[in-house]
């Protein structure tokens, strides 16, 4: 099988390529590396991928890729992911999230692609979930409190339009708090990968607001497995991939000091723009629908991803 991945270089990305390689498919990588690395898709490369170096905002270089590459199925994981970027500049968020995504639906229409799975968000789309029943389902009405939430809503709804208009075949990813191998210490995003980066570098963390804030922290590898699985299925619309589990900053501090034998004291600052307090998601309708659900549990893939520093 033919697969196209954008933003195969990225952290989830290159762990979907490996999967894809791994089960025998031909992968072209979409990516200009201005967050991606090249060397999360170096083995890749050498077992046969290939990687183009381009940005999805360029619509034309896109369509010729996707084209040529004529994949029978298409990732969608490019995306601008930094919830303190997207408020910082709100317009270059929805240049690649909104835009970026539309041109990835052109070039799907072009080039006939017989399936799309997009990559979007569960603990950004929903809002605050402090006050409601939670875990939250996929009818919970959206209501995002940051540019980035806003932008992957859009991207949402340009994929449900282009499936009414042009009969695109596709399934939107709401992930939780993806953490595992490869996601950058220094990041975007990603407490669990900044905290494993100080604990190897011995330094203490910043906890913003009383660190009392949840998240749904959803392994890696568990998530490429539900992109498999909604790849597989004819499947439509939003589809929450996480655990239905809250875990809060202070406890993966606690966790991953005793985990290294460490201290490991959290520094307070003050909260930031645009963070939800509290949210988990709930994976009833994966499970349900496509088979999947969360085989890691948050100690084993802390462990996982502490030890592939």
């Amino acid at each position: 099988m033919k697969c196209l991945v954008t933003g195969g270089a990225g952290f989830i990305g290159s762990n979907l390529v490996d999967a894809l390689l791994a089960r025998g498919d031909e992968v072209t990588i979409v990516d200009d590396l201005s967050t991606g690395r090249r060397q999360n898709v170096e083995p890749a490369l050498a077992g046969g991928a290939e990687l183009v170096e381009l940005d999805i905002r360029d619509r034309g270089a896109l369509e010729a890729t996707v084209a040529r590459a004529a994949p029978d199925l298409l990732f969608h994981l490019a995306a601008q992911v930094d919830v303190r970027k997207s408020v910082a500049d709100p317009a270059f968020d929805a240049s690649i999230n909104v835009g970026g995504t539309a041109n990835v639906l052109e070039a799907t229409c072009r080039a006939g692609v017989p399936r799309l799975v997009f990559a979007s968000t569960g603990g950004a789309i929903y809002g605050e979930g402090d006050g409601l029943d939670l875990p939250l389902t996929e009818a919970t009405p959206v209501a995002p409190l940051s540019p980035y939430g806003q932008s992957k809503q859009a991207g949402e709804l340009y994929i449900a339009l282009y499936e009414r208009l042009y009969g695109v075949s596709s399934i939107c990813l709401r992930l939780g708090n993806v953490y595992g191998p490869r996601q950058d210490p220094l990041g975007e995003a990603g407490v669990i990968a900044i905290f494993c980066g100080l604990l190897r570098e011995a330094r203490q963390p910043t906890v913003y607001g009383d660190g009392k804030q949840t998240r749904d922290y959803v392994f890696v590898g568990d998530v490429v497995a539900a992109m498999l699985a909604a790849a597989r299925s004819q499947l439509s619309g939003p589809v929450n991939v996480g655990t239905g589990i809250e875990t809060d900053v202070l406890e993966l501090a606690r966790r991953l000091g005793e985990l290294d034998g460490a201290s490991f004291e959290p520094e307070f600052a003050p909260p930031r723009t645009g963070e939800v307090q509290r949210i988990t998601i709930d994976p009833s309708r994966a499970e349900a629908e496509l088979g999947w659900r969360s085989a890691t549990s948050l100690s084993e893939g802390l462990e996982l991803t502490l030890t592939s520093l």
